[in-house]
This record gives structure tokens, C-alpha cells and sequence, in this order.
């Protein structure tokens, strides 16, 4: 059943609905702030570095684990971003939901794929595809 919409100065008060997202997001962002960094610090002290030597920063468990740790909470908070974005301009109920689904399946295979190439450059396998290395 349905309850009777509340309203406090002509206006619908909210039934908490999205507080998780929303701090799931506030969470993440925390989370990003000093993952951030980390990725501007090390940018900054590879730059110039040689292949060889990045493959040797990579391959340290602690840099691959904060690189994987750093792509999957961006592309967690750059999905629930993308899904407030697509509810707040999107109206139409099934492109809405086709369109959030969409996003979803894209930051998945994001991080998906990312994942599994600093695990890839992590423990030396063989080598990159053509055109992504050098």
C-alpha cells in the first residue's frame, strides 16, 4: 500500500529515499580525495621515467593496489554520478532505466578491464597489445 504523499510548506517531503547513494557518493569522494593525490604525486615523479622503470613501479604490490583500489572507486563514484545526472534529465521511465543500465555495464567493464591490465603489468605477463606500448 501506498502511503498519503507529506507535504511541509507547500512542498513533498522526502521519504529518504537515495540517503544510501548519497552517502555511499559522499564516501567514495572521501575515499578519492587521497587516492588523487597519489596518482598526482607518483604522475609526477614518473614523468620522464623510462618503460622500464614504470613496469618496476607497477610491479611493487603496494602502487598496483592502490592503482586498482583508485580506478574502482572512480569508476564507482563516476557511475553514481552518471545515474544522478541521467534521473535528474532524463523523464521518460524506460530510457531512464535503459540508460542508467547502460552506464553501469560501462563503468563495470571499465574497471573491469583496468583491473585486469595493472594485474597484467603488475606481475609482468606478456606483453601489451600493439599500439600500447612501446
Amino acid at each position: 500500500m501506498s502511503r498519503q504523499t507529506r507535504y511541509r510548506n507547500m512542498v513533498k517531503v522526502s521519504e529518504r529515499h537515495g540517503a544510501g547513494e548519497w552517502l555511499t557518493e559522499k564516501v567514495l569522494l572521501a575515499l578519492l580525495m587521497p587516492l588523487g593525490l597519489w596518482v598526482a604525486f607518483s604522475a609526477w615523479a614518473l614523468a620522464g621515467a623510462g618503460y622500464d622503470a614504470v613496469l618496476a613501479w607497477i610491479a611493487s604490490p603496494l602502487n598496483a593496489g592502490l592503482a586498482a583500489a583508485t580506478l574502482l572507486v572512480f569508476c564507482g563514484y563516476a557511475s553514481l554520478a552518471w545515474k544522478v545526472i541521467i534521473e535528474d534529465y532524463i523523464h521518460r521511465p524506460g530510457n531512464k532505466g535503459m540508460l542508467i543500465l547502460l552506464s553501469n555495464l560501462i563503468f563495470l567493464a571499465l574497471a573491469a578491464a583496468g583491473v585486469f591490465l595493472i594485474v597484467r603489468l603488475a606481475l609482468g605477463s606478456a606483453p601489451l597489445p600493439a599500439g600500447l606500448g612501446v
